[in-house]
């Protein structure tokens, strides 16, 4: 995926699954503050979440970001302290750093 800019963009996806019996206000209110710490973090393009509608993991969050170097910055940083809340809520994390196809770098979509 290339930016606008023409620079290279970085995926960011997370997959877990919530701890049985977890304490679902806590979680949302953890969602909630999350979600607004992400919207500030310098070099986020975009950040979604999906939840599984089939099984394990339930829940999936894909952040894209401006260059690596930016995820790297979040990953140091900002992600330490809401990584080791999430702990308190999940399980089986798992994090993948995607970046773009050099055969299909850009999306294909059907012409209208």
């Amino acid at each position: 995926m290339v930016g606008s800019k023409g620079t290279i963009m970085i995926e960011c996806e997370l997959t877990y699954d919530l701890l049985p019996n977890v304490d679902t206000k806590a979680y949302l209110e953890w969602a909630k503050k999350t979600n607004g710490l992400m919207a500030k973090q310098p070099g986020l393009v975009e950040f979604r979440a999906n939840r599984n509608v089939l099984a394990s993991p339930q829940i999936r969050t894909v952040s894209t970001w401006t260059s690596l170097e930016d995820w790297a910055k979040f990953n140091q940083g900002t992600w330490q302290p809401i990584q080791t809340e999430l702990r308190g809520f999940a399980a089986n994390m798992r994090v993948e750093l995607w970046g773009p196809s050099p055969i299909l770098a850009e999306p294909v979509r059907p012409a209208k």
